[in-house]
């Protein structure tokens, strides 16, 4: 047991069970187990309070529900980064604003190039435009404290910020009903949150009773339900103290980080990462659909990503964190090409047409693994592992 304790206390815990989670669906997805797989995520869950009612699949609570608690996580940490962390100062604020928008624009304008002859499969140009923040995330925390927090920070800034630009792009181009009444139940929840944070209200259990409101609402308004949970974690209050001294903001999160990281996120991994790759052949990577997602993916999140930082920086409109290399910027830059999840799951949207299928599947994978091989290793080449006397030294 003491060997499991170790494990799970370790920060790479987090990001090897992410990726052991990928590669037991791709293998169960891959093999005769398929059916047991697919059924496993088809499974009806049904939530009913009077007239009420949740119906779906069990694929789409983990994605919908428990996610949105990983977004409430993000939201807190960014928050907390904001006001008094590693995002406290304007500049190093606006830093991943900007490379988060070059790198939603980029990939969208690379990937429309190469369909522009298609008008079916220009329906696909925000594909490659979101950052996957679980595996991003998770092949930083395998690399464990050799990363600069300040860049995992950056990391989690710039992936939260495209993915909500996703979202956003989601419910303008890629929702086809949305219920205002359920919009306006959610902004009430959301007033009634603010007025708990303005009259100093720190127990958090108004909050988690309000916000559970506020998602359901977001829920059925057609809108993804995950943007409920950035949007109740910036309201959980940081300045306040409860009755013990302690933070509310910082109580939830630390309350939430264990089960976040060693549960939902490889739960989430283990029912999304099972792509099928029967019919895939080496003549789909030169298709437009395929070729574009990969392209767009690799060159045009990096590209954009840098460019934007480059140029910023040159203005002085912002800078990179002391403790952050140029090169390591790049290592960071590449891995939000890592799609994947997000990737797909937009896929879905884009192309009701089955046969569109596959090339999304091979596209978005192809993308995501050269992205997150060619980080790793720009990062490896670009960070050294702190010495072990050092360690001693400080642990001491």
């Amino acid at each position: 047991m003491s060997i499991l304790r170790k494990f799970f206390a370790t920060d790479s815990s987090a990001g090897i069970l992410l990726c052991l989670a990928a590669i037991l669906a791709m293998i169960m997805e891959n093999s005769m187990f398929n059916n047991a797989y697919d059924s496993l995520k088809d499974t009806p869950v049904v939530l009913q309070i009077g007239a009420f009612e949740i119906n779906k699949a069990l694929l789409l609570w983990i994605n919908d529900g428990l996610m949105a608690i990983f977004f409430l996580m993000v939201g807190l940490e960014i928050k907390r980064e904001i006001l008094e962390g590693h995002l406290s100062s304007p500049s190093q604020f606006i830093l991943p604003a900007v490379a988060a928008i070059g790198g939603v624009v980029a990939p969208a304008l690379i990937y429309a190039y190469i369909n522009i002859g298609d008008p079916d499969l220009m329906d696909g140009w925000a594909i490659p435009a979101a950052t996957d923040i679980a595996f991003a995330l998770g092949i930083l925390l395998l690399m464990g404290k050799r990363i600069p927090t300040s860049l995992k920070v950056c990391l989690v800034a710039i992936a939260i910020i495209d993915d909500l630009i996703a979202i956003i792009i989601i419910a303008l181009f890629y929702t086809t009903k949305m219920s205002l009444l359920s919009l306006g139940l959610a902004g009430a929840g959301l007033a009634g949150l603010m007025i708990l944070n303005w009259r100093g209200v720190t127990k958090l259990g108004p909050y988690v009773i309000i916000g559970l409101f506020i998602w359901a609402c977001v829920l059925k308004s057609g809108v993804h339900a995950t943007l409920a949970g950035v949007l109740i974690g910036l309201i959980i209050p940081l300045k306040l103290k409860n009755e013990d001294g302690k933070s509310p903001l910082k109580v939830m999160e630390h309350a939430l980080h264990p089960w976040v990281t060693l549960g939902i996120l490889p739960l989430f991994a283990f029912v999304n990462a099972g792509v099928s790759l029967s019919g895939v052949t080496l003549s789909t990577f030169t298709e437009p659909l395929t070729f574009g997602i990969m392209v767009a993916l690799f060159i045009g999140k990096q590209l954009g990503v840098m460019v934007m930082t480059f140029i910023a920086t040159r203005l002085r409109i912002c800078k990179l964190p002391h403790d952050i290399t140029w090169p390591q910027f790049y290592g960071m830059a590449l891995l939000t090409g890592v799609g994947f999840t997000m990737s797909l799951f937009i896929g879905t949207l884009a192309f009701s047409n089955i046969e569109y299928a596959s090339g999304v599947r091979l596209g978005v994978i192809a993308g995501s693994t050269l992205s997150a091989v060619c980080g790793v290793i720009v990062l490896l080449l670009s960070t050294k592992a702190e010495p072990a006397k050092q360690k001693e030294a400080i642990s001491q």
